[in-house]
């Protein structure tokens, strides 16, 4: 690959061919980025309801003052 690029200017490698990729692959990178970020903030979406239950259970637990064994 560098034979390929050895008699190429500079702005070949660094603003041509980049461009390029993105123009043929940018559909593909583009819905790659944005399963990424909604897996993401599925997690943390998730993550947040968790916690918000927990916190509402022990909320509940410490202010009803019985024990486990009346449920």
């Amino acid at each position: 690959m560098r034979k390929l690029f050895a008699g190429m200017p500079w702005w070949v490698k660094w603003i041509a061919v980049p461009v390029i990729a993105l123009a043929v692959f940018g559909g593909l990178i583009t819905s790659v980025i944005w399963f990424v970020v909604s897996v993401l903030f599925k997690v943390l979406l998730f993550v947040a309801l968790v916690g918000g239950l927990i916190f509402v259970v022990r909320k509940f637990m410490a202010s009803s003052g019985s024990s486990r064994e009346d449920w």
